[in-house]
């Protein structure tokens, strides 16, 4: 018969050491929420649409549109570039801006909030992409990834979650 000592299951460390990211950084009421988040978000959009006009504009209108043969061949080529070239702005914009000195889009900033990791530092450019990619996936699942930050305990969304990032309210220094 088999009789087990106590729970060998059973964790003997320290509840603390089992949250090593909650440091003196951020706590509770630092995290970002969902509301904040989806405003910073709608402005990074309307940033890279207006961004992308631009550049149609400074090219020209038909910039994609001029007749040649791999658009004959391929009907819809022309959607499909204004689409790729947005979705390359989009993901070097959400990439290189987290992994900046601001940590932080435009639309980030215009809400005081920045993306850390797990203990307060400035991702890598390496994390932001992972964390644009892990938004790919949030998008397919139906967004039900992002509304997550709307119940985790430190208002982590799938993305941020999967590449071990925080959305936090920026704090000033004094």
């Amino acid at each position: 018969m088999y009789l087990p000592d106590k729970n060998p299951i059973e964790n003997t460390s320290d509840p603390k050491d089992l949250l090593s990211h909650e440091t003196t950084f951020v706590n509770r009421e630092h995290y970002a929420g969902f509301w904040r988040r989806f405003v910073a978000y709608v402005i990074d959009i309307i940033v890279a649409n207006v961004a992308v006009l631009i550049f149609l504009l400074i090219f020209g209108i038909n910039f994609f549109y001029e007749s040649n043969s791999l658009q004959d061949a391929l009907p819809g080529f022309a959607l499909f570039s204004r689409f790729a070239l947005l979705y390359i702005f989009i993901l070097l914009y959400f990439t290189l801006m987290e992994s900046s000195k601001w940590q932080a889009t435009l639309g980030k900033r215009a809400v005081g909030i920045i993306v850390t990791d797990l203990d307060g530092r400035r991702i890598s450019a390496g994390r932001a992409f992972g964390r644009f990619v892990a938004k790919i996936v949030s998008a397919i699942t139906l967004y039900i990834g992002f509304f997550m930050a709307g119940f985790t305990e430190r208002k982590q969304a799938l993305p941020d979650i999967i590449a071990g990032t925080l959305v936090v309210k920026e704090i000033k220094s004094v």
